[in-house]
């Protein structure tokens, strides 16, 4: 039956219209992003509704909404897409001095502020119009397995919603390229001349109040459950989302924070903040380059590790 269609009847043009207004749900915008005129689009439209036989897309006074069918072959067409475009992507030379190509990496916040600010500065100076798109990844909420833990980041590099990840983990699948950039510790930063610098001892640790880092709000992290090996527990006075913030946070107030040892060395002086080392052993993480094997047939992706992997820490 497949070898009887007629794929001549099948202009992949339509296909990129159909990507396209499933992301904007709206045919004007989908027009504009296009450079096409809306009722060019509505033509398409039209005649992918012959091709596929459903309507697809259903006009609301705000726009259109797909249709079950549209949801149901929207991750097919974008998968056609992407092997397109990497067909085509991996055929051409990449020049990182001419190429404008944009590049989307998933690190936690942690991370990506370590690495953001020299693999800025190497853009600037080698490819000036490559640009870069961020994506937060976040462990999955009570995973105590490190590898089910950041699973999801692993979906997210075969479905190409992004482009490499750096995560804490590296005993990944075979098909997965995985590169050492650092190694990372838990420090106990707070605001410049706090008196906790003085005697960090694990007893005066344990009256201090405390900020932790959690997207979900949870106020219960990993240094609880190694305080909990220890019978001891700690005050949690204030949840925020990202480390960002936490540092915001601790400028201004007497809260302590276990944070990642290379981020606040990044940005103490920044915030006006101190580090003392942990009085307790909350372990050591690898921080990982993450790469599907196949996706380094791309010179551009190839070209963002090796670039990435020359910026390792100590």
């Amino acid at each position: 039956m497949l070898n009887q269609i007629d794929l001549s009847r099948a202009d992949l043009n339509l296909l990129v219209l159909f990507e396209v207004v499933m992301e904007e749900r709206h045919v004007g915008r989908s027009a504009q992003r296009l450079n096409l005129s809306p009722s060019a689009v509505s033509h398409g439209l039209g005649r992918l509704r012959v091709l596929l036989g459903d309507p697809l897309f259903l006009r609301t006074p705000r726009g259109v909404v797909p249709t079950d069918r549209a949801l149901e072959i929207a991750e097919a067409v974008r998968e056609v897409l992407d092997r397109v475009r990497r067909i085509i992507i991996s055929s051409e030379a990449f020049d990182p001095e001419r190429s404008s190509r944009r590049f989307t990496i998933g690190a936690p916040d942690g991370a990506s502020s370590v690495f953001l600010h020299p693999l800025l500065h190497k853009l600037a100076s080698n490819a000036p119009r490559v640009s870069l798109g961020l994506r937060q990844l976040l462990p999955r909420p009570g995973e105590t397995s490190i590898a089910s833990a950041w699973a999801d980041a692993l979906v997210d590099l075969e479905k190409r919603a992004i482009d490499i990840a750096i995560i804490p983990h590296d005993d990944v699948p075979a098909r997965f390229r995985h590169e050492l950039l650092y190694e990372e510790d838990f420090v106990v930063a707070m605001r410049a001349g706090h008196p906790f610098k003085l005697n960090p001892s694990l007893a005066r640790y344990c009256e201090m109040k405390h900020l932790v880092v959690s997207h979900s709000a949870d106020p219960f992290g990993f240094v609880d459950s190694v305080l909990e090996q220890h019978a001891l527990t700690r005050q949690i006075a204030l949840t925020v989302p990202s480390f960002m913030q936490a540092l915001a946070v601790l400028a201004d107030t007497e809260l302590v924070c276990a944070l990642p040892r290379h981020f606040v060395q990044m940005f103490e002086t920044t915030f006006g903040i101190e580090c003392v080392d942990a009085p307790i052993d909350f372990g050591r993480f690898k921080m990982s380059l993450v790469v599907p094997k196949a996706a380094l047939s791309d010179p551009g992706i190839d070209w963002l590790v090796n670039t990435i992997g020359s910026m390792r820490r100590a």
